[in-house]
């Protein structure tokens, strides 16, 4: 308990307050998620907004490593998907 006060005390220090707004029912499932998982709404929010932000990442980075595809009209897609079978 006294390592996690200690934790607790120097993220305040690292880390910036920000408001946010959740509808009812979202703000009552973080609660009980916190109270279950033994994390702050913070700390679950911080961890959301990092794998969120991780997602866009990797979302960037395989549209990068597709940049020099060819492109192809959403037609063709279609009348090929069609002739393979697939719709």
């Amino acid at each position: 308990m006294l390592l996690k006060a200690f934790i607790e005390a120097i993220m305040s220090n690292l880390s910036k307050r920000s408001t946010i707004y959740f509808e009812p029912a979202i703000h009552q499932a973080l609660k009980i998620k916190s109270a279950s998982s033994h994390l702050s709404v913070s700390e679950l929010i911080d961890q959301a907004v990092r794998l969120l932000m991780s997602e866009d990442q990797e979302d960037l980075a395989a549209f990068s490593e597709r940049a020099e595809e060819k492109e192809i009209s959403y037609e063709a897609l279609l009348n090929d998907l069609k002739k393979h079978g697939k719709i």
